[in-house]
C-alpha cells in the first residue's frame, strides 16, 4: 500500500506561519480569500534586497508591525481594534499548540506566541499614549473620539443585559487588561489613563437611576482595583477641584466622582435632571396606575440604587486600603461635604449646591463604610474623639448649631483643654476593615489634626446625612405639604366651576393640576429612594 507522507515543516516556516495568523501579515501577496491579510509590498522588497528569506521572525515582527501600523489599508481596522485583535489570536493559536506532541516543537511555538503578545501590549500602549503616532482612516476618527479602552473595559465588566460593550463591539480578550496594566511606568499610565477616566466622568453625567450606568460603575471599580491606576486617578486634574471658585454644583458636575454620586431618582433642577426621568418614566399620572406597576417601580428603583451604593462603597474602600490614595479620597469626600455646607439652609440654591440626590447618595455610601464600626454594643465607641470637632483640619464643624454647648462654654473649654493632641487609638480584632485603616492611618500621626479613620469617617457621615439624608426627608416633607395645598385648592376651584366657569379659571384649573401632576412625581420619587428603602443601612438611624 503506497501512503503519501508530507514533509515536515521546519521550524522558521512555522514561525512564520503561526506569526502570519496572529499579526495577519503577509511578505508574499495572499489569495483573493485572504481579504483581511495585509501584503507589506515595500517591506517585503526591502527585505528580499537584504538578502533575508521571505518569512516573517520574532527578530523582524516588530519592524514588520510598524510598517503595518503606519499604512493604512481599505477597510483596515484602526489600530488598537487591530492590536486587541492580534492579542485574542494569539490566545487562539495557543489553544491549538497545546496538543503538539514533540515538546521542542511546541515550546518554541509558545515562546512565539509570549513575545507577540508582549509585542502587541507593548504598542497598544505606544498608540494609547500617542493616539497620533499611526494613521487611522478619518471617518473612524470622527466617530469614536474617545479613548477605545473605556469599550474594551466596559466589555470586561459589562453583563448581557447592560447593553453597552457587550454583544458587539470590540470586545476584550481574557488576561489582556492584566497584561497591560502590569509594569506599566507611572508617567506612561496617567498619560493613557487620563482621557479614560474623563470619558467615563462624561458617560455618565446626567444619567438617572434608569440610564445605563452600572458597567461605566463596574469599570471604574476594575480600574482602581489595579493600585497604580488607583493613583492615577486620584492623579487626574479633575480628580478634586480646589479652585475657591468651585461650588458644590460645579465639584458634582466636573468632579471624576460627582457625577456617580448624581446618579439618582430624586427629582433635579430641569437643567441638571438625569435621563430617563424617573418621575415622568416611573410615575406620570399614577393616580390611573395600578398598585403593581407602582410596586414594581419602587422595587426596580431600589435594586439599582443598592447596585449603586454597592459599587460606590467598594470603589471607596479600595482607594481607602490604598497607602497612596487614602488621603485622597477622604480630602475628597471632605471637599466635597465643606463646597455644599450651604445645603443646610432652608432655600438652597440648585446652581451652587449639589443635587440632593448626590447627598442621599453620599450618605448612604458613608453609613456603609460605618458598618464595622457600628455595632449594637457600641464597642468602637471610645475610638471616637470628640475633640475632632475642634482641631480637625478637614471639616469646619466648630459652628455649627448642633455641638450642645454656647460659644462662652466651648471656649472656656478649649481655654482650659491643655491636650491639644487626639487620643491614641489601637484598633482591635473584632473589626478587621476598618482596624486595617484606622492602624494605616493613625500610623506616625502624632501631630495635631490626625485622627484615625473610624474618627473621621463617623464625623463626615454625621456631616454627611445632615446635608442629605435629612435634608431630603425635610424637602419630601414639603413636598407633601405643598401636594396637600394645590388638592385643596383645586377641590375649591372644581367647586367653582360646577356654579360656572370662566376662561380664568379653567387656566387656574389646568395649572394646578400640572402642578399636582410634578409634586405627585416628585412625592413617589423620594418614597421610592428614601422612605421604602429597607436596607440595614437606614435602619441604623
Amino acid at each position: 500500500m503506497a501512503g503519501h507522507k508530507s514533509a515536515k515543516r521546519t521550524l522558521p516556516e512555522l514561525e512564520d506561519i503561526l506569526l502570519r495568523r496572529i499579526f495577519l501579515i503577509s511578505l508574499t501577496e495572499p489569495n483573493e480569500s485572504d481579504a483581511k491579510v495585509a501584503y507589506l509590498e515595500l517591506t517585503a522588497a526591502e527585505i528580499l534586497s537584504e538578502g533575508r528569506p521571505m518569512q516573517l521572525s520574532r527578530d523582524l515582527i516588530e519592524r514588520v508591525l510598524v510598517d503595518r501600523l503606519s499604512s493604512v489599508f481599505p477597510g483596515a481596522e484602526p489600530p488598537f481594534e487591530y492590536l486587541v485583535g492580534c492579542y485574542r489570536r494569539a490566545i487562539d493559536e495557543g489553544r491549538k499548540i497545546a496538543s503538539m506532541r514533540d515538546r521542542e516543537t511546541k515550546s518554541e511555538m509558545e515562546a512565539v506566541i509570549r513575545e507577540a503578545k508582549k509585542l502587541v501590549v507593548c504598542y497598544c500602549r505606544i498608540h494609547l499614549a500617542n493616539p497620533d503616532m499611526f494613521p487611522q482612516a478619518e471617518t473612524v476618527a470622527k466617530i469614536s473620539p474617545s479613548s477605545p479602552l473605556v469599550s474594551l473595559i466596559c466589555s470586561e465588566v459589562s453583563l448581557a443585559i447592560d447593553g453597552f460593550g457587550g454583544g458587539s463591539g470590540i470586545q476584550c480578550p481574557p488576561g489582556f487588561l492584566d497584561e497591560f496594566f502590569r509594569d506599566l511606568d507611572q508617567e506612561t499610565l496617567e498619560t493613557v489613563l487620563r482621557p479614560v477616566f474623563e470619558d467615563l466622568r462624561t458617560e455618565v453625567n446626567k444619567v438617572s437611576a434608569l440610564g445605563n450606568f452600572q458597567p461605566l460603575l463596574r469599570a471604574l471599580k476594575l480600574l482602581v482595583s489595579y493600585p497604580a491606576c488607583a493613583k492615577a486617578l486620584v492623579n487626574h486634574p479633575k480628580w478634586c477641584p480646589v479652585p475657591s471658585h468651585v461650588d458644590g454644583r460645579v465639584f458634582e458636575v466636573t468632579s471624576l466622582l460627582g457625577p456617580f454620586f448624581h446618579v439618582s431618582a430624586l427629582p433635579d433642577h430641569p437643567i441638571f435632571v438625569g435621563q430617563p426621568d424617573v418621575g415622568k418614566q416611573c410615575f406620570s399620572n399614577a393616580s390611573a396606575r395600578r398598585p403593581a406597576d407602582l410596586l414594581s417601580s419602587f422595587t426596580s428603583i431600589k435594586t439599582v440604587m443598592n447596585h449603586l451604593y454597592d459599587g460606590l462603597k467598594d470603589i471607596l474602600l479600595l482607594l481607602l486600603k490604598n497607602t497612596e490614595t487614602r488621603e485622597h479620597i477622604l480630602e475628597c469626600i471632605a471637599e466635597f461635604i465643606k463646597r455644599n455646607s450651604a445645603r443646610s439652609h432652608m432655600q438652597v440654591n440648585p446652581f451652587i449646591c449639589a443635587s440632593s440626590g448626590a447627598f442621599v447618595n453620599l450618605s448612604a455610601v458613608m453609613l456603609r463604610l460605618c458598618e464595622p464600626f457600628l455595632d449594637v454594643n457600641l464597642s468602637k465607641r471610645d475610638k471616637i474623639d470628640p475633640k475632632y470637632v475642634f482641631y480637625n483640619t478637614r471639616l469646619n464643624l466648630r459652628d455649627l448649631t448642633a455641638i450642645h454647648a454656647s460659644s462662652e462654654e466651648v471656649t472656656t473649654w478649649l481655654a482650659n483643654d491643655k491636650e491639644m493632641q487626639p487620643n491614641g487609638f489601637k484598633a482591635d480584632s473584632s473589626c478587621q476593615m476598618s482596624a486595617n485603616l484606622e492602624g494605616r492611618s493613625s500610623a506616625g500621626s502624632a501631630g495635631k489634626g490626625k485622627y484615625s479613620f473610624i474618627c473621621e469617617c463617623f464625623f463626615m457621615t454625621a456631616r454627611a446625612l445632615n446635608l442629605g439624608l435629612l435634608k431630603a426627608l425635610s424637602d419630601f416633607k414639603n413636598i407633601i405639604q405643598d401636594l396637600s395645598r394645590c388638592e385643596e385648592t383645586l377641590s375649591n376651584f372644581r367647586a367653582m366651576q360646577a356654579q360656572g366657569s370662566t376662561p380664568q379659571l379653567e387656566e387656574d384649573i389646568n395649572r394646578l393640576e400640572a402642578e399636582i401632576e410634578r409634586l405627585t412625581q416628585e412625592k413617589l420619587c423620594y418614597e421610592a429612594q428614601i422612605l421604602r428603602y429597607c436596607d440595614t443601612s437606614y435602619l441604623l438611624l
